[in-house]
């Protein structure tokens, strides 16, 4: 096991895959020269060149609709979105395009296009670069939607992603990219639609993904040193398709949940995860399941906004007591 960030991580999964697969090509803005504006990409154009490595005009839409002609003609388009907030600019291609094309063909047509780059808050970048939009990609039927929380998670998961036939939004997040962890070495592929249990648990279930499972591990140390309750974290994963079976085993167990998002509350990933546990569950919750979620607000650029705009510890451990039926 190599310790490893999570960016040299995700760059890692794209080497390997490049060398495994001449098919597998990267496209984006300032990726290759540049290195990409995350440093994802440093470097790999040098090692594979500027036919597998391909910068762009900034027109999302123009190159994400170039990718998904690649990838309908047998290549494996690696499109890398500088910003997730830019793919609305390329949202008709996704979604009208990519999503669709196995079903209108009949199943004659893949589209094995992979998606990827920063998505959600925490590293200051304000309204226009910090939406959360799992959700909103989570909608659509044709498209898998996940979001990695680890080192090793970002590199199984981008293998997969790779390799999968359908179309794949691969959501990172920023605030993770200098994180560290453990990889496993050699072909080590995560599957979708498999949630991680981050931290066993006997007393209450929270409940993430990306950035706020960290959030959540800190909670869960909290709530064990100063009020001797055990809380299990489920890492979803995977957002499309969803892991609705750990979840409800867990709840099971616990008899309690707190789900935490950055996103807005309204129509959210938290609300699905609610509502599962609700048809699923219902005879074995001791309390309403708890949601933390963003401020419904436009992210705030001052970075003592944007710390209150978006889940803390505070928040959480109000939620579980909440749950507990504890004053704290």
């Amino acid at each position: 096991m190599a310790v490893m960030t999570y960016r040299d991580a995700l760059k890692s999964a794209l080497a390997d895959e490049m060398e495994r697969d001449e098919s597998v090509v990267l496209i984006g803005e300032d990726i290759g020269l540049y290195g990409g504006t995350h440093l994802i990409t440093d470097k790999l154009i040098d090692r594979f060149g500027k036919k597998r490595v391909i910068d762009t005009p900034i027109a999302e839409g123009g190159f994400t609709g170039a990718a998904i002609g690649m990838a309908m003609n047998g290549m494996k388009p690696v499109v890398e979105m500088m910003t997730w907030n830019f793919s609305f600019l390329a949202s008709d291609q996704i979604i009208q395009n990519a999503a669709k094309l196995r079903y209108f063909s009949g199943g004659q047509v893949s589209v094995p296009i992979v998606i990827r780059g920063p998505n959600g808050g925490g590293v200051q970048l304000s309204a226009q670069h910090t939406h959360s939009l799992e959700g909103f990609y989570g909608q659509f039927p044709g498209l898998k939607v996940v979001a990695p929380a680890t080192p090793e998670d970002v590199k199984g998961m981008m293998l997969t992603a790779i390799r999968d036939p359908d179309p794949v939004i691969f959501m990172e997040a920023g605030a993770l990219y200098g994180t560290k962890g453990e990889v496993p070495e050699g072909d080590a592929t995560v599957p979708f639609g498999k949630a991680r249990i981050a931290r066993e648990g006997s007393d209450i279930s929270l409940i993430s993904y990306g950035r706020q499972v960290n959030l959540l591990l800190k909670v869960a140390d909290q709530l064990a040193k100063e009020q001797d309750v055990q809380a299990e974290v489920i890492d979803l994963r995977s957002i499309r398709p969803f892991d609705s079976e750990t979840i409800i085993e867990s709840v099971k167990k616990t008899n309690r949940a707190v789900v935490v998002q950055e996103q807005w509350r309204w129509f959210s990933v938290a609300s699905e995860v609610a509502a599962i546990i609700q048809e699923h569950a219902f005879d074995y919750l001791d309390a309403p399941v708890e949601r933390v979620s963003g401020a419904e607000v436009p992210a705030p650029y001052a970075r003592n906004l944007e710390i209150a705009a978006f889940p803390g510890v505070s928040q959480v451990i109000e939620a579980a007591n909440r749950a507990l039926y504890r004053k704290g």
